[in-house]
């Protein structure tokens, strides 16, 4: 198969299949005129990797994880814990999302939306302005 075909299948774009080649992930064999040639096991790595990625895992994520579907040997406890990870960091930005819905949906609470020139969002985003701090004189003033 050529990349345009396993494209296809993959549902991936052939700028993303060379990458993932550049990178290791896969490894075509080439033909006598240099082209990619591309077979089922391929084809069949670009869609787990797909979907892997569609899951939000890292490259370096799918290259462990491809490398224990390879590995029949594997323990589950090792893909287990590459997706326990994984779910953490997802629970970890939801939380810092949910915060920031927050201040932001108060934010938008508090800003009246008509005409006046005073938004408490441009006030946040802002900050607090500092006041200049008065430089003690060297010495007792007279």
């Amino acid at each position: 198969m050529n990349i345009g075909d396993v494209s296809e299948r993959s549902g991936l774009p052939a700028k993303t299949i060379r990458y993932y080649e550049d990178i290791g992930l896969i490894r075509p064999q080439r033909g006598d005129n240099g082209y990619r040639r591309f077979d089922g096991a391929d084809v069949h790595k670009l869609v787990f990797l797909a979907r892997a990625r569609s899951l939000g895992f890292t490259i370096e994520d799918c290259r462990a994880l491809l490398a224990l579907y390879e590995d029949r040997r594997r323990a589950s406890a090792d893909v287990k814990h590459v997706a326990q990870e994984h779910l953490t960091s997802i629970d970890r930005k939801i939380v810092e999302l949910q915060t920031m819905r927050a201040a932001l949906s108060d934010l938008v609470t508090r800003c009246h939306g008509d005409d006046r020139p005073d938004c408490p969002i441009l006030e946040d985003l802002a900050g607090p302005v500092e006041e200049p701090t008065e430089r003690p004189a060297d010495g007792p003033q007279r």
